[in-house]
């Protein structure tokens, strides 16, 4: 036998007796109870997270940003989404925010769909009102778009139904878009 070859079968001997005798080990060794941190963590169902900043040539300053989630054991429901979305649109000097609870989250691929009611706003007649956002997450170049986009503001819309809103048509201003969309994968 060759030398180079002796070598990697003695090796090979050493690497086949050093897992047996580890494994043997192992077995060997008292068990430790397992504890809920030891479980593998589980997938949430369907997430958006991230802010953006609207691109405008006139100068508005309108962001968005999210923070909405859907539990992994609520897969099967997207209305009990939780969490919370923000957004806001100024020109000189001028314009509301709002706060909004979240209470419906679909995603598809790199696309969600948020709704939820204003709870907090400087918008006369917002609170109470749900609206709806639609966020492609496109990388460097993601967009939105948002329920009130026919009407013109929040306020003017009639009873906009859970997950509801219009396709992303607005481009994010460029080094803003950080949206994270995790896709839901309901069992069909």
């Amino acid at each position: 036998m060759k030398r180079r070859t002796k070598i990697v079968v003695l090796g090979s001997a050493l690497l086949l007796t050093a897992g047996v005798a580890s494994a043997a080990t192992a077995s060997d060794a008292p068990r430790e109870r397992a504890t809920a941190s030891d479980a593998p963590r589980q997938r949430e169902a369907a997430a958006l997270t991230g802010s953006a900043k609207l691109y405008r040539s006139a100068g508005d300053d309108i962001t968005f940003s999210f923070d909405a989630h859907l539990a992994a054991e609520d897969k099967a429901d997207p209305s009990k989404a939780t969490g919370t979305f923000e957004f806001s649109h100024y020109l000189n000097g001028e314009g509301a925010r709002a706060e909004v609870k979240v209470d419906c989250l679909l995603t598809g691929g790199k696309v969600a769909v948020v709704s939820g009611v204003v709870t907090e706003s400087d918008l006369p007649g917002a609170e109470g009102k749900r609206v709806g956002v639609t966020v492609h997450d496109l990388g460097r170049h993601d967009r939105l778009g948002y329920s009130w986009a026919s009407t013109g503001s929040p306020v003017d819309t009639k009873e906009l139904p859970k997950c509801v809103s219009s396709a992303p048509f607005e481009k994010v201003a460029k080094g803003t878009g950080d949206f994270t969309v995790v896709p839901w994968q309901p069992e069909l």
